[in-house]
């Protein structure tokens, strides 16, 4: 275990110890990854993260006790800056989803490829959200029940936007990762990355993951008829 600050320090919670057997294996096997410590449920995911400094934390959301989804939100409110990681083997979830409302800032299934939670995870630490357009669409659509689908022009925060960082804004929310959009709108990606900046900071947004939920919450895109 290093404590060079270039690296990844990742915790994992899950009641499965092959899982967490197995997710230690692939990570310790990147150079730039440390698997800090690990928990069976949502309990001790909290105390762990509250010992020990923590970028990462790979979260199951069925466990017994306090679920991931407590757990997520208790870490997320904490003193350290963790970021969670979400892991569920269904990808739709309900579980998963109030995980993500709880504020995790990353959705992933436990059968993805080595390299996509490897991915993921650098994703989450730099910052971005790990959630796929497709994922996001289908979750948000299946519970849109419970949004409250407030009309955008009445959204919070919404007038303070340009007309740019609205369509950041909304490009965001469709899935797109900085160097499309800077593609999309012919900007270079650190003009797109400050934008990003602006938006968070005029919403009131920690992550990627929440201007998501905002887009949608807000009506900025469809609920239904997505593919």
């Amino acid at each position: 275990m290093s404590s060079d600050p270039a690296r990844i320090r990742i915790a994992i919670a899950d009641d499965q110890s092959l899982v967490r057997t197995g997710l230690r294996m692939v990570l310790e096997a990147e150079a730039d990854l440390d698997v800090v410590g690990e928990a069976a449920d949502g309990r001790a995911a909290v105390a762990l993260v509250d010992s020990l400094a923590v970028d990462v934390i790979l979260m199951d959301v069925r466990m017994p006790g306090v679920d991931g989804i407590a757990a997520t939100e208790a870490i997320v409110r904490g003193a350290r800056p963790t970021r969670v990681l979400v892991l569920t083997t269904f990808d739709l979830d309900e579980y998963a989803f109030a995980a993500i409302r709880a504020g995790a800032s990353g959705f992933l299934l436990k059968d993805s490829r080595p390299t996509d939670l490897v991915g993921a995870i650098r994703t989450v630490h730099a910052g971005e959200a790990a959630l796929a357009p497709r994922v996001t669409r289908r979750m948000i659509e299946l519970f849109a029940d419970e949004l409250p689908g407030t009309r955008a022009v009445e959204a919070p925060g919404l007038s303070s936007l340009t007309a740019r960082e609205r369509e950041i804004l909304i490009a965001v929310a469709e899935g797109r990762s900085n160097t499309e959009i800077a593609a999309d709108f012919y900007l270079s990606e650190s003009t797109v990355k400050t934008h990003v900046g602006r938006v968070l900071l005029k919403l009131g947004a920690r992550d990627r993951v929440q201007l998501v939920i905002y887009a949608y919450e807000h009506g900025l895109l469809p609920t239904s008829g997505a593919s």
